[in-house]
């Protein structure tokens, strides 16, 4: 088995809120920028002042303030719903990296609180504001108030639902296609003298380009 990168072992001392706050689409990448000396170790809140110290160790790197660009050191939270005032817009939970808000369209939505990273994604998406949070650990903050053992749930719970929409989007894909090659196998039984002058020529245009069109939709991996 290789041994584990730089960005693996900083990946792993990484809280897993994905919160984007550090200004990486999700903990992984972060650890990927700071391993190519790309970013500085003191971009995450979630992992506080302890996260820096363990970033600091890895690398080599002073252990520096957090980036008060990035927010501020604080307690684990939940997000909490109120459901008199959701709407079902279903956005909470596609903005949601770790799955934890169950719903379905145009029906209340409500929040797996033993799932929730407090991550806070889900507060900007709501368009009718009633995504609130609640204060989980109001007496520690940081890796004080968040364990390796959920941090690993958080991760395998965000990886699980990346591959569930590359699934997704390749079954989406794929029916477009299908759906395009079958319409250019009907074109091929039409005859020229049934069609209008070049109107064959326009169908199989506006055909083909759906059909690359969905073949570029296709996920490079799933």
């Amino acid at each position: 088995m290789p041994l584990p990168s730089l960005a693996d072992l900083i990946d792993a001392q990484l809280p897993q809120t994905q919160c984007t706050r550090c200004g990486q689409p999700d903990c992984r990448a972060y650890a990927e920028a700071v391993a190519a000396g790309a970013m500085d170790i003191n971009r995450c809140p979630p992992g506080g002042h302890d996260g820096v110290v363990r970033l600091a160790a890895l690398t080599g790197r002073p252990v520096r303030p957090l980036d008060a660009d990035c927010g501020v050191e604080g307690p684990l939270t939940v997000a909490v719903i109120d459901e008199a005032w959701c709407i079902g817009c279903t956005l909470c939970i596609k903005a949601c990296p770790v799955d934890c808000i169950s719903g379905t369209n145009k029906h209340m939505h409500t929040v797996i609180e033993a799932d929730c990273t407090g991550c806070e994604l889900c507060l900007p998406a709501c368009p009718v504001d009633c995504i609130s949070l609640e204060v989980v650990t109001p007496d520690r903050s940081g890796w004080q108030a968040w364990t390796p053992a959920q941090a690993q749930a958080a991760r395998q719970r965000y990886l699980d639902r990346n591959a569930r929409r590359l699934r997704a989007q390749q079954q989406q894909a794929e029916r477009l296609e299908d759906k395009a090659r079958h319409k250019l196998e009907h074109l091929d039984t039409l005859t020229r003298d049934t069609q209008v002058p070049g109107e064959l020529d326009r169908k199989r245009a506006i055909i083909e380009a759906a059909l690359a069109r969905a073949r570029l939709q296709k996920p490079k991996n799933v």
